[in-house]
């Protein structure tokens, strides 16, 4: 059976993870949707109770009920190198794709509509404080005063935005921030504000979870770095990422959280503080590993592959896909 990578054509993070399948002898096909008319065809029959699917990449014929699983990588919206691309045509050609694909049984890394709900940072910090994670005290206002009391408690705060990347072509990185001691927050009032208390870290933590496996690598702080560098993406750096042991405590929650958030692959993102303590930062369903695999030699690409080639297993984070209905 055949494994499905929905990604751009330029993401060479997937490119580790087809080598490994392809090392396998697992099928793989890989396309970005945004090539949908344009390169890829698709086509659905529903007819006296039986449903076929197929789709045509590169002049290659898949069958639906031939994938095995579906990998949703970093894929390019719907058509959008269409002949005539627009808006209509792109939601059309999601529901299309989409909509075929949910159909059958090939299970998801990740499921569309958890990968979707996972990308809410507000829900990551609840579920994480379900599972029982540490979380630092965080708020998200809207009101200035709420905002300035909040500094009153927490002086030394970051703030951060609530979504991630900043929507502009291409997508800018917005940086986690130190606020000054002297911020009235009166700006608060014109967008939704993340304000979270600071986390004197003595590492950055990035933790991969693919089913039920735990790749943690850590990253040690510069002891001499000024406080406002807190953002380990832009901070100078004094390490390579070095592979790390899970604290059981952790490694129960992250687990807890994966089950609740229904995802098979999570990037996890901690702040270790100088007790050891591992503080929960966020959850990326699609965040890159390529980097700490270079640094770190950890086997996630072929973890991944794995995770993919293998048949539907419950205990190694089954997602709603996995309980679909047959083709």
């Amino acid at each position: 059976m055949t494994v499905l990578i929905l990604t751009s054509e330029e993401d060479v993070t997937a490119d580790m993870v087809v080598l490994r399948l392809r090392e396998a002898g697992a099928p793989v096909v890989r396309l970005d949707p945004a090539d949908l008319t344009n390169g890829v065809a698709l086509s659905g029959e529903y007819v006296r109770g039986v449903r076929r699917g197929q789709l045509s990449v590169g002049g290659r014929l898949v069958g639906l009920d031939g994938l095995r699983s579906v990998w949703v990588r970093r894929p390019g919206a719907p058509a959008a190198r269409a002949a005539q691309p627009s808006a209509w045509l792109t939601e059309e050609s999601a529901q299309a794709l989409y909509g075929l694909l949910l159909c059958g049984t090939a299970r998801w890394m990740n499921h569309p509509d958890a990968a979707r709900r996972a990308r809410y940072k507000p829900w990551q910090l609840g579920l994480a404080q379900r599972s029982g994670l540490a979380v630092p005290a965080t708020l998200i206002t809207t009101f200035p005063q709420t905002a300035r009391e909040f500094a009153q408690r927490y002086p030394d705060l970051v703030v951060k935005p609530v979504s991630g990347a900043h929507p502009q072509e291409p997508p800018r990185a917005v940086p986690t921030s130190r606020v000054a001691p002297d911020t009235d927050f009166t700006a608060v009032a014109y967008g939704p504000t993340l304000l979270q208390r600071r986390i004197a870290k003595r590492a950055d933590i990035r933790l991969t979870v693919v089913g039920g496996t735990l790749l943690a690598a850590r990253k040690p702080a510069d002891p001499d770095a000024h406080p406002d560098d807190v953002d380990v993406r832009y901070a100078p750096s004094v390490s390579p990422w070095l592979s790390a042991d899970v604290p059981p405590r952790v490694a129960e929650g992250v687990l807890r959280y994966m089950a609740g958030a229904e995802l098979a692959y999570g990037a996890f993102d901690f702040a270790e503080d100088a007790d050891g303590v591992w503080w929960f930062l966020e959850c990326n369903q699609s965040g890159q590993f390529g980097f700490v695999e270079m640094d770190t030699g950890q086997p996630i690409a072929a973890a991944i592959a794995g995770w993919l080639a293998a048949g539907p297993d419950p205990g190694t984070g089954c997602t709603p896909a996995d309980r679909g209905t047959a083709w």
